[in-house]
């Protein structure tokens, strides 16, 4: 087992959005690192597939209640302590943040500050507060951002993320310098794609879904560039960050903020990653751009993840063929109905290999 990965086995892990995509792959992988795993979320979208498809209810302890319930939140961690908290729960979508600017400020700020309010108040000593590369403050001048960077938004859902890390700040400086401090840390990664995404307005499942259900594929913003990701990178650099923090090995004044970041080769654009993937999926399809009128999107995001290597030893694995042949490899087999679970754990296997 990686030697980084064995501090989970039979430690107690609370995950949340552990119905969503990132949190599906990563209560799936704690499962075969022999976690004993809770998770806590709304009960899976219309329309999603991967928490069901990996029989994740079967594998951990489970509770459908919803983040902005601090009341019932509270009585969970409470009762069932965790060593680690990993929050994951999240409107993570651009465009919902438009249609629903209310639900999105209080899922991810007021959920958020509930998540750190009950840690605190039942001394769990162990978080990875997830947040988002859109948290900095993006002028689209092609800028590269590192953690101390201005922290802002200009659409709701980028304030929104701020806002957490804001809020995350606050309560770092404000409650948990006691003589035995408690070991939060924020994350902060983005474009993260893989297998069994199916979230609307996403380039990627958008793309899946038009060549399994063989609709037609629209695609805006062509030319804008991100570091796209595949899921098991920024998974993997929590998994490394929660044993540093479990182990205490972190330096004492160490800033608690980290970017989890491809490498610069993966910066691609939109119209680069469709063309990849059709590819892979070994077919030709005619697609059409559409201008985005919308929200706004900015052109260039880069996240620089050095102090993650410096500190804990975490760097990308995956080159963007690989990232992209995951991903539509998983696509394809559900599309030809294979062992889902099968698949999943051959890719987590590939990517412990690089």
């Amino acid at each position: 087992m990686n030697k980084f990965l064995s501090v989970y086995k039979k430690k107690k892990v609370l995950v949340t959005g552990s119905t969503g995509f990132k949190g599906s792959w990563l209560c799936f992988w704690l499962h075969l690192l022999k976690c004993n795993t809770i998770g806590i979320a709304l009960r899976p979208e219309k329309g999603s597939i991967l928490f069901n498809k990996l029989k994740i209810k079967k594998k951990i302890k489970q509770y459908f209640i919803n983040i902005e319930n601090y009341k019932k939140l509270n009585q969970v961690i409470k009762k069932e302590k965790p060593d680690l908290i990993i929050h994951l729960a999240a409107q993570s979508i651009v465009s919902l943040s438009y249609k629903y600017p209310q639900k999105t400020i209080k899922t991810n700020v007021i959920g958020s500050l509930n998540i750190l309010e009950a840690a605190k108040e039942n001394n769990i000593e162990n978080l990875i507060y997830v947040t988002s590369d859109k948290c900095y403050l993006n002028k689209d001048n092609k800028k590269i951002y590192i953690e101390s960077d201005r922290l802002g938004g200009e659409d709701l859902y980028s304030a929104s993320k701020a806002s957490a890390e804001l809020i995350f700040e606050a309560y770092q400086k404000s409650f948990l310098k006691a003589e035995r401090p408690i070991k939060f840390a924020s994350a902060r990664a983005g474009n993260v794609i893989g297998g069994g995404d199916m979230k609307k307005d996403r380039i990627v499942p958008d793309v899946m879904k038009s060549l399994i259900n063989k609709t037609r594929l629209e695609i805006r913003s062509p030319k804008a560039v991100r570091p796209w990701q595949h899921v098991l990178e920024p998974l993997y650099g929590y998994l490394i960050l929660g044993n540093y923090l479990i182990k205490n090995k972190l330096k004492k004044n160490i800033q608690p903020n980290w970017n989890f970041g491809p490498d610069v080769k993966n910066i691609k654009s939109v119209k680069e990653i469709v063309l990849k993937s059709l590819k892979y999926w070994n077919i030709k399809k005619k697609f059409i751009f559409k201008k985005n009128k919308k929200f706004r999107e900015v052109n260039f995001l880069m996240l620089n993840s050095k102090k993650a290597y410096k500190e804990i030893k975490w760097k990308p694995k995956l080159n963007f063929d690989d990232t992209i042949r995951l991903t539509v490899e998983w696509y394809k087999s559900y599309y030809n109905k294979k062992n889902l679970e099968k698949i999943t754990k051959k890719q987590i296997e590939f990517f412990l290999k690089k």
